[in-house]
């Protein structure tokens, strides 16, 4: 069996791996397996402008967006905080304000 990594916020050693990610069940803090890898930010993502976005950037939407299923649409300037990086074509995770939770491209975004 492979070693498990403590918990990087409360150090506990109760850790158990699920898909991607590391989860603690003392303090349910969740962590990816990349992170815990390469101690650090290894995923480079860029917006529309080229400018670098981390974990917890605040971005606004350049261009309408149609919803997948959905009559609904993202407006243009809409505010999107607290983004979380991840691998794949659409490589935002965010909650849009008045829509829900939605994975976005980074191309149709700008960092604010």
């Amino acid at each position: 069996m492979s070693e498990m990594p403590q918990c990087t916020k409360c150090e506990s050693e109760y850790t158990y791996q699920d898909g991607e990610l590391f989860i603690c069940p003392e303090c349910a803090h969740e962590w990816s397996v990349t992170a815990s890898e390469h101690d650090g930010d290894s995923l480079e993502v860029k917006d529309s402008n080229g400018n670098l976005l981390h974990d917890g950037d605040t971005v606004s939407v350049i261009k309408d967006l149609k919803v997948k299923g959905s009559s609904s649409v993202v407006k243009v300037g809409t505010k999107v905080k607290n983004i979380r990086l991840v691998e794949g074509d659409h490589d935002i995770d965010c909650k849009v304000p008045g829509i829900g939770a939605m994975k976005l491209k980074s191309e149709f975004v700008k960092k604010v």
